[in-house]
């Protein structure tokens, strides 16, 4: 499936949950999506746990 088509069922879902649900259930689908693509994400192996709690230091010179 094309990034194009999931990009479409994700503003179709949202679309829905904002007509029907209201802005509460609009913000739900939204951050219920996020966990989602971060799931997949981590069981892809794109992505790695330790990506979120590592610092910002990158080695750019000396303090």
């Amino acid at each position: 499936m094309s990034m194009a088509v999931v990009g479409m069922v994700a503003g179709m879902a949202l679309g829905f949950a904002g007509y029907f649900g209201g802005f509460g259930a609009f913000v739900l689908v939204a951050a219920l999506g996020a966990v989602g693509f971060v799931v997949g994400r981590l069981l892809e192996g794109d992505l790695e746990v330790g990506d979120f709690f590592r610092g910002r230091d990158r080695g750019v010179g000396p303090r």
